[in-house]
């Protein structure tokens, strides 16, 4: 770690021993972006491993260019296209190369349509020749360049194409696409928002054949949210979502051969009914694809091997799993065809060595500890790289491995949170590492030994402007209840005094899998809860049962009854803490987003003798009212689990309010539906109970653009302030002001 670095970070931590420390953070701070990050965008390793490229931006002229680094001397080697030099575009965001790099796809515009996918102006870009190729006069979604970099496919109104680079001439491969019936290529809303990904298409080695997933949602129910707009009349969004124990869409596998134009549906040896393809990618054999189907109920998963030329299916791996198995992107096909595969079936997620035909090698790692991220595998060094919490579960390392599970090497030295993108060859490795106390630092690392060999960019400055502020060291421990030791951070005000009573305001999350308690640096909300810190809160955050990286027993716990372990623990840690001395358990509060609002509003209502307050952001009210995918997972369906629904669900316990509770939602929600907040406000209301809420008119799940994000941080602190503020301390206030004046 650098000098300089080193003493911002000591700054930091010790700010409140400072005495010049005295600026507040404010919120249009936060919301201006005065506490951002500087970072790496876009950061691609080049094939020959020497060198890497960045996107870079001047936010001045607003010119792009991707330049080319060294990264044995970090200088930079040459720009390879600069949107200066271009007269077709003004400009571009990002960017992907082909397989062997000669070109180069620039996205120049892009439209969103729900949390991942988009609609977009794309180029190819030539680096040999400089040449410019447009895409499609149209807005497309998800270009992909054949692997011999000849062809590229996309979508476009739910059909899928393929485009000549050569010659400019563009096939249409599939003709029945229409919106909200049928889809090919591109995941549905459910598939995209649950299964993580918008391409359902997949190129094969030989660029001569396309897999992919078709989509028939005509028996999906429809939603509708209202558009308010500006006009005089409002429009509809409506589109495909499939609630829990609805229909989903009917998904089936098809092939496109380049060569003969035929376009057949594949069909493996065994009857699934109800099922989901949440994965397709092809083996390093071009006539083998590799698709993985599941269940509904997401406890059964089986990774088929098709050979597409001779028109025969195996299953190479089948997964079962008494809660619901996790689908990752992890699957990795070696020369051989073997393939390294990651799973819980231990009891932790691990690293697994399979051959070609699904039989188990070794089991590359173990441990009561959990592989979090898998980065990829040297043939050459027969070496596996990985990250994990081995070093704890709030904490992140980058791990090396033999492929025979021997020689494991940390190779990551500093504690908190470390990820790594490794160069092409695996000879270096760049480093992100921050924590609790440390910004960002991006350091170039020896893929070897973990040695840095220097640092690439920093966020000192930051770290040295915080130091004017009123901040106060997060502090990570554990807490017991309910028989377990829970991840805990506690912030406190700066000029804390044990002799005191502060209000309590407690974040959390708590959905499947999930952390918030972690060794990273600041996000948005870090330093909102670090501005409530100095003004007199005692502000924590606890992880309970449910909640991941500590194996899957105790994150598959609350199967079939989501909200009932969590909030007991959200519940048990609130009045453990009330017992402090330094904490008024007459002035405990809750608050979350999404999952966390689901949460709070339940903590609130179930818990009505110890929380005093609550604020539910998005949140669900009924898992009856979310999607298939997620709910069904951990719930199976209100068919088969009604009372898992019911007991849980807070707009079923809306009569024991006692507190006051703040309700918030987007009515452009497409994922939490704004439904969800209006029959909770019903509910409420005819109990007969009084509530505070807003609604921020078009906007979706995140609740932002333009000054919406501050005016709803505004309005949370607003009701902290009021329901959790000091009432002695105020009265006592005022009746000095008023004695100061009648004297």
């Amino acid at each position: 770690m650098k000098l300089k670095q080193a003493l911002a970070i000591i700054g930091f931590l010790t700010t409140s021993l400072i005495y010049c420390q005295n600026k507040q953070i404010t919120l249009e701070e936060i919301w201006s972006g005065a506490f951002r990050t500087e970072g790496m965008q876009a950061l691609h390793s080049m094939n020959n491993g020497k060198q890497y490229s960045i996107l870079n931006f001047d936010r001045q002229t607003r010119n792009a260019s991707i330049d080319i680094y060294d990264y044995k001397t970090l200088e930079k080697v040459k720009t390879l296209v600069s949107s200066e030099d271009i007269d077709e575009i003004e400009g571009f965001f990002d960017y992907s190369f082909s397989n062997d790099e000669s070109q180069i796809i620039l996205t120049t515009n892009s439209v969103p349509v729900f949390r991942r996918s988009t609609l977009g102006e794309y180029y190819v870009y030539n680096i040999n020749t400089k040449s410019l190729t447009k895409v499609s006069e149209n807005l497309v979604q998800e270009p992909t360049l054949s692997p011999d970099g000849t062809k590229i496919a996309y979508g476009f109104e739910n059909n899928l194409y393929v485009k000549d680079l050569s010659s400019g001439n563009v096939e249409q491969i599939t003709f029945d696409g229409e919106k909200n019936k049928i889809i090919n290529g591109i995941t549905d809303w459910v598939y995209e928002e649950e299964f993580s990904f918008v391409r359902a298409f997949d190129w094969n080695a030989d660029s001569n054949q396309i897999a992919f997933i078709r989509f028939d949602e005509t028996n999906v129910p429809e939603f509708s949210m209202d558009v308010y707009g500006s006009g005089l009349y409002q429009t509809q969004q409506v589109f495909k979502y499939p609630k829990a124990g609805e229909a989903n869409s009917i998904v089936s596998l098809h092939l496109y051969n380049l060569n003969s134009k035929s376009l057949d549906e594949i069909k493996v040896d065994k009857d699934y009914s109800d099922f989901y393809i949440p994965r397709l990618k092809w083996t390093k054999d071009p006539n083998v694809l590799s698709v993985q189907f599941m269940n509904r109920h997401q406890n059964e998963l089986d990774l088929w091997m098709i050979n597409t030329k001779t028109n025969t299916s195996k299953i190479a791996l089948a997964e079962k799993d008494k809660a619901y198995i996790d689908v990752t992107f992890n699957l990795t096909f070696l020369k051989d065809n073997s393939f390294i595969w990651t799973s819980e079936k231990d009891g932790f997620n691990h690293i697994y060595h399979y051959s070609k035909d699904g039989d188990l090698i070794n089991q590359v790692t173990q441990g009561n500890w959990e592989v979090t991220d898998y980065y990829g595998f040297n043939e050459k060094a027969n070496t596996i790289y990985y990250q994990s919490t081995e070093n704890g579960s709030i904490n992140r390392d980058v791990f090396s491995i033999k492929l025979n599970g021997k020689n494991k090497k940390r190779l990551t030295k500093t504690t908190g949170s470390n990820s790594a993108s490794f160069s092409a060859d695996f000879t270096y490795f760049i480093n992100t590492h921050s924590s609790a106390t440390a910004p960002p630092e991006y350091t170039l690392n020896s893929a070897k030994s973990g040695e840095v060999v220097k640092s690439i960019k920093d966020n000192d400055r930051l770290a040295q402007k915080l130091g004017d502020y009123k901040t106060s060291k997060k502090e990570f421990s554990t807490i017991n209840v309910n028989g377990n030791d829970l991840n805990m951070w506690m912030i406190k005000p700066s000029n804390f005094d044990q002799n005191k009573e502060y209000p309590l305001f407690m974040y959390q999350y708590s959905g499947p899998g999930s952390q918030s308690v972690a060794n990273r640096w600041n996000g948005a909300n870090d330093y909102w809860h670090q501005m409530l810190a100095q003004e007199g809160y005692i502000v924590v955050c606890v992880d309970g049962r449910g909640t991941g990286f500590k194996g899957a027993e105790f994150k598959k716990v609350t199967q079939n009854e989501l909200g009932k372990y969590e909030v007991e623990d959200q519940i048990a840690v609130a009045e453990k803490l009330g017992k402090l001395p330094y904490i008024d358990d007459e002035r405990i509060g809750i608050w979350g987003w999404s999952y966390g609002g689901f949460m709070s509003s339940n903590a609130l209502f179930k818990g009505n003798d110890v929380f005093k307050m609550a604020i539910a952001v998005a949140p669900v009210s009924s898992w009856r009212f979310y999607d298939t995918i997620y709910t069904e997972r951990y719930m199976t369906t209100p068919q088969e689990n009604p009372s898992g629904y019911d007991d849980n669900s807070p707009i079923n316990h809306v009569d024991k309010l006692k507190g006051d509770f703040l309700l918030i939602h987007g009515s452009g929600d497409d994922n939490v539906h704004l439904q969800n907040t209006m029959r909770m406000v019903e509910a409420l209301v005819q109990a007969d109970k009084q509530f505070e809420w807003m609604i921020y008119p078009d906007k979706n799940h995140g609740i932002y653009g333009g000054n919406t994000r501050l005016h709803l941080y505004k309005k949370m602190t607003n009701f902290i302030h009021k329901t959790l503020g000091d009432r002695r301390e105020k009265n006592q206030e005022e009746m000095e002001e008023t004695s100061k004046i009648k004297g």
